[in-house]
Parts: C-alpha cells; sequence; structure tokens
C-alpha cells in the first residue's frame, strides 16, 4: 500500500473540532488550521465584543474568517471555567453538526503575581481555568466521542510545565507552571482509560508563540526572533486531531519537533 500523501493526512473532511480560547492568539489560529484541513469548527471563548483597552478578537469574527474561507463555523459564548458553560457548549455542538471528534483545550487564565501577593481566590480561578476545566470538558465530550468510535483530545501545554525551564521563568510564574504540569499529568495518565473507547488525548507544547497577550505583556519593540506565529502550530495539531485511542495517545509532545522527534 502507498504511504498516505501530506494532504490525505491533513484531511479533516466530516469531523467537527471545538477550540477552547479560539477568539485570539494560538487558539484562533488552530480554528482556522482545523477549518482548512476540512473540519467544520465550534470556535469558543468568553469574548463576544470587544472590550474598550482589551486584546483584539472575539468569537463571531473568528468563525467568520472560517465561514468567508468556505468553512463552516459556530461561535459559541463559553467561559470553560463554567461547568454549564461547557454543557451548552457541547449541547450547542451536537445540535448544530451531530458529532464532535476533536476538542482543543485551549483556553487559559494568565493569572501571574508574585507568590506573596497570590491570594486563594487568584488561586482558585487560575485553576479553575487550567486544570478544572479539563475534567470538565473532557466529561462532557467522552459520551458523543464514544458514540462517534473515538475522537482527539489535544490539551495545549506549555514548556514552563518542564522542571528544566525553572532558571529561566521570571518570578510570578508559579500559577501559570504548576497548572500546565497539571495539564499535562491529566493527559498523560487519563490516556489508557480513554483509550477503551477509541479516544486519544495528549498535550502539546507549542513553544514561544508570539500572541496578542504576549505583545501586550512584552512590548512590540521586544525580540521577536525565534519566535513563531500561531500558523506555525496547526500542522501538528492536525495531525494530533487525526488519532484515535489505540495510536498516538498519552503523549507529551513540543511543536516545534513535530516531524523532526515525533511522530
Amino acid at each position: 500500500m502507498e504511504p498516505a500523501s501530506p494532504a490525505e493526512l491533513a484531511d479533516l473532511s466530516g469531523r467537527v473540532a471545538v477550540v477552547t480560547g479560539a477568539s485570539r492568539g494560538i487558539g484562533k489560529g488552530l480554528a482556522l488550521g482545523l477549518a482548512r484541513a476540512g473540519a467544520a469548527v465550534v470556535v469558543a471563548a468568553r469574548s463576544t465584543e470587544q472590550a474598550p483597552g482589551g486584546l483584539p478578537g472575539t468569537i463571531q469574527a473568528t468563525a467568520a474568517e472560517i465561514e468567508a474561507a468556505g468553512g463552516q463555523a459556530l461561535a459559541v459564548r463559553c467561559d470553560v471555567s463554567c461547568p454549564r458553560d461547557v454543557e451548552a457548549l457541547v449541547a450547542a455542538t451536537l445540535e448544530r453538526f451531530s458529532r464532535l471528534d476533536v476538542l482543543v483545550n485551549n483556553a487559559m487564565s494568565p493569572a501571574r503575581g508574585a507568590f506573596e501577593e497570590v491570594s486563594l481566590s487568584m488561586w482558585d480561578e487560575a485553576m479553575s481555568t487550567n486544570v478544572t476545566s479539563l475534567f470538565t470538558t473532557t466529561r462532557e465530550v467522552l459520551e458523543p466521542m464514544r458514540t462517534a468510535g473515538g475522537g482527539s483530545i489535544i490539551n495545549i501545554s506549555s514548556g514552563a510545565a518542564d522542571h528544566r525551564s525553572t532558571p529561566f521563568l521570571p518570578p510570578g510564574f508559579c500559577l501559570y507552571a504548576v497548572a500546565k504540569a497539571a495539564l499535562e499529568r491529566f493527559s498523560t495518565v487519563l490516556a489508557p482509560e480513554l483509550g477503551r473507547f477509541g479516544i486519544a488525548i495528549n498535550a502539546l507544547r507549542p513553544g514561544a508563540v508570539k500572541t496578542e497577550l504576549a505583545v501586550r505583556e512584552l512590548g512590540e519593540d521586544h525580540d521577536w526572533a525565534g519566535w513563531s506565529e500561531p500558523e506555525a502550530v496547526v500542522p501538528s495539531v492536525v495531525w494530533l486531531a487525526r488519532q484515535r485511542g489505540n495510536g498516538f495517545s498519552g503523549r507529551v509532545v513540543d511543536s516545534t519537533q513535530f516531524g523532526v522527534s515525533w511522530p
């Protein structure tokens, strides 16, 4: 049998993907990329309108861009820290597309601060958005994916989760680093259980990506050499979206090493 061509490997026609945190940054780039690969994309985030002085981007704008390029999209407001919102997100997906094949957990809270200044409410908010939401979204998509014969869950992590990154992290990254480390362990330990239902689950570190948030925090005059654009993460996510529980699952991988050290 001839090996599959790159085009065939990237084909997600007939599949439905939900991307959280998709109004801007990496999430928007992944939503657009999955749509280009043929998937119908549900664009989820809290951003339904541009807040004065806030970061640019809304779920409606991302969905409109997908549709303008000939793709299928549905914008659904969702705060992933709210279980009712997550339940409504999955219900809206099934009502519109009748199936759910891919979940990209990209939404995150960038809450940071020196440890002595971090309140318990800040900790709880960060963990609710960055960690507890993984439990909620995964539980909600479990039945639709199992009904469809399988699916793929891709959890967007960070190099901050790695112990080796500690000397390079500025002060104030405790919340973020701990949350991303929990995300990776959630992905690896759950893989055998989900594999029984044909569902793959992996954690992906996108590397240094120039997003609207990064620009606001670091400034336009920052040295962006070596940073990638969100589109650079798309090929690895499209490949992971095609995986099932009996294949590539339970892994923590780096997008910048896609095609080099993995798959």
